[in-house]
């Protein structure tokens, strides 16, 4: 039986300020209404398969499991990484975990952050890999390519296997123009999308083949694995042994196994802004606007608003991105760059390489309103049947306003309700705990008041998340 795989442990600073490290590009509506993670869950839903496996960063697994109950799906497993090793390792995980159901599992290898418009042509060749998928060999999907692109690598084909099949040639770097334009026309090169169709035995053999080290390593991982609900936790130790590497790397340049199948169905992997001003429709003029967006005698450019009015007029070739605390603006052809400000800011220590002004937690979400000496406010929302911790603050007390629903309230030793427009006090040094009972998102404006305003100034006793001090 297929069983997806989805990989969903990348940031995407290429994408920032949008794409950040605590809620990267996969889990955002970047190119639809769904997020990328949902999006690709979808389109899985559509193939004969059993439920998906998803190989995560610990600390986005609630947000994994939050955004596959908002698509009324369930994953077999979120298997979480104790450390990011690129993508063989990942793989290798699932691959250990599918074949304790199934000797013959057959992974279908998805990354979580990509674009599909033809989602019948994939499934298409999805269908038309298999047979040799089941014979063992490695398939991977390579894009036919739209242009001569500089930002993708690719695979080189060699003889045929069937209608649209090939033997497996050679991966090829990202090119120059130069090169990418010979590769196009010779039509024996495709881009290299990333996605694979592959037995898990299979690959667990080539695996062991060609890097033992990171087998075994996994293998010692997945042996000591902690099991919590749905969450797979390997073994952490085990795992920092594991060497870091793509499939690519790994297996598939070493490999005598490898096969590729052609597909053509309007794919991106959205590794920079220009790519969704290639994905969206544009005007007359060639401008892509989301938001509140008002442009005027402008071409060419991306637009996209989040929290406010952007403006422009007498602009071309730019990139225009704004979110309630960052804006960006480049040109189009230099977006690549922008992971080179990520780093600045990583270097510098500011929130923003990595913090939305929303921060998400596994209950729900919390949004900093105003920030000011000796004081702040946020903007709360508990998901339905969540609650936060028991916990207490040495430098701060809060005020609690319920905007919408209804909160449970303890407070020491006394258990409350609140309703809307309802609030109370938290006074310093005060156990507390937030819960929503209802069937609707708890919505309530904190103001916090004290000496030190910073998230570290949690003592936590008790909480359902696991992160008890």
């Amino acid at each position: 039986m297929l069983t997806p795989v989805l990989l969903s442990g990348g940031v995407g600073s290429r994408l920032w300020p949008v794409s950040r490290e605590a809620h990267p590009k996969q889990f955002q509506p970047l190119a639809g209404e769904l997020s990328m993670l949902q999006e690709t869950l979808r389109r899985t839903s559509g193939l004969e398969a059993t439920a998906p496996l998803v190989v995560c960063n610990e600390d986005h697994r609630f947000m994994v499991a939050e955004q596959l109950r908002q698509v009324d799906l369930r994953a077999s497993a979120l298997i979480l990484e104790p450390a990011g090793r690129n993508t063989a390792p990942a793989v290798a995980l699932a691959a250990l975990r599918a074949v304790q159901d199934d000797p013959e599992a057959l992974l279908l290898v998805l990354p979580a952050d990509h674009v599909i418009q033809d989602v019948a042509a994939f499934s298409a060749a999805v269908s038309h890999a298999i047979p040799l998928a089941q014979q063992g060999r490695l398939m991977t999907f390579g894009v036919v390519p739209a242009s001569p692109e500089t930002g993708y690598g690719y695979i080189k084909c060699g003889d045929a296997l069937g209608d649209e099949l090939y033997d497996l040639e050679r991966f090829v770097e990202k090119p120059d123009l130069d090169t990418a334009k010979t590769y196009v026309e010779s039509g024996s090169y495709l881009w290299n999308s990333g996605m694979f169709l592959l037995r898990a035995d299979a690959y667990l053999a080539e695996l062991g083949e060609h890097n033992p080290a990171m087998r075994t390593a996994c293998e010692q991982a997945m042996a000591s694995a902690a099991t919590d609900m749905d969450f797979v936790r390997p073994d952490a130790e085990a795992f920092a042994a594991c060497p870091s590497d793509s499939i690519d790397y790994a297996v598939m340049e070493n490999t005598r196994l490898g096969g590729v199948v052609s597909l053509d169905c309007g794919w991106s992997d959205v590794g920079a802004w220009s790519a969704l001003w290639d994905v969206h429709p544009g005007d007359e003029r060639g401008n892509v606007v989301q938001g509140d967006v008002m442009i005027d005698n402008c071409d060419n450019s991306y637009f996209r608003s989040e929290s406010r009015l952007v403006a422009a007029t007498g602009v071309e070739n730019l990139v225009v991105v704004e979110t309630a605390d960052a804006v960006l603006v480049a040109e189009r052809d230099k977006v690549q760059d922008v992971k080179n400000i990520v780093a600045r800011l990583k270097t510098e220590g500011r929130p923003e390489h990595s913090l939305h002004q929303c921060v998400y937690r596994p209950w729900g979400c919390y949004e900093s309103l105003i920030v000011s000496d000796r004081f702040q406010v946020k903007r709360i929302t508990v998901n339905p049947g969540e609650r936060l911790s028991l916990q207490l603050h040495h430098h701060r007390a809060e005020h609690w306003i319920v905007v919408s629903g209804t909160a449970e309230v303890t407070c020491e030793d006394k258990v409350f309700m609140l309703g809307e427009d309802e609030s109370t006090y938290i006074p310093l040094g005060h156990k507390h705990r937030l819960a929503n009972p209802g069937r609707i998102p708890l919505e309530l404006i904190e103001v916090q008041t004290g000496t030190y305003l910073g998230e570290d100034d949690i003592v936590r006793f008790d909480d359902q998340y696991g992160r008890s001090d």
